[in-house]
């Protein structure tokens, strides 16, 4: 487990066991009282304290279960939290940027088989996942699924296809979370599609 320490939190390095500058391991106490995110049984069940390591890198406190300072360095802690990062840029892009926010597929299994395509286009080219395009991997999905493919071989070209388009190798890649567009004036749907044909066909547009 790794990740970034609470800004509310104060973190007082003369404290715990030492095992360096700015990295030392503690004991975080169970709360007092039961957060609001916790179920009873969740917080019944939870140890009465628990041991860290914090350690601060650049002007990040990070805090971790990795207790061995041997085996990992802060320069190592620090490369895990970056990747760390990218993952959560990776889940922001499949949400936002290529429209998948809100899946189209009806079932777990068909989100999943999209979601995998790309995994499965990289081991086969051996080349690194993250080098490949996501939102060209769509497009290829869609189209191969529109067109009935379905026999190995058609997989097989199709996974070639994806490996194809490679995105360029961006390290410590930051992007302003700010969208570019200005949202349409229309006002949000807030009831089953259907029933909102129905009332159009009524009443008109608003």
């Amino acid at each position: 487990m790794l990740f970034e320490q609470n800004g509310s939190r104060i973190t007082d390095f003369r404290r715990g066991q030492s095992l360096g500058t700015r990295d030392h391991i503690v004991r975080w106490p169970k709360p007092a009282t039961r957060p609001e995110w916790m179920t009873p049984e969740q917080y019944a069940n939870a140890p009465d304290a628990i041991t860290l390591r914090e350690v601060k890198v650049a002007n990040q406190v990070l805090v971790t279960t990795l207790l061995d300072h041997r085996r990992v360095s802060k320069a190592d802690l620090s490369a895990l939290y970056a990747r760390r990062w990218n993952v959560e840029l990776d889940l922001r892009n499949l949400k936002t940027t290529t429209g998948m926010d809100v899946l189209s597929c009806q079932t777990p299994q068909m989100n999943d088989k999209e979601l995998l395509l790309m995994a499965q286009a990289a081991c086969n080219a051996n080349v690194d996942p993250r080098s490949l395009s996501f939102k060209h991997t769509v497009q290829l999905w869609t189209e191969w699924t529109a067109r009935g493919l379905s026999n190995k071989n058609d997989r097989q070209r199709l996974f070639a296809s994806i490996a194809q388009s490679e995105v360029g190798h961006r390290p410590g890649r930051i992007e302003p979370r700010m969208r570019r567009r200005r949202p349409k004036p229309s006002p949000w749907l807030r009831v089953p599609r259907a029933q909102a044909r129905r009332h159009v066909q009524r009443h008109g547009h608003a």
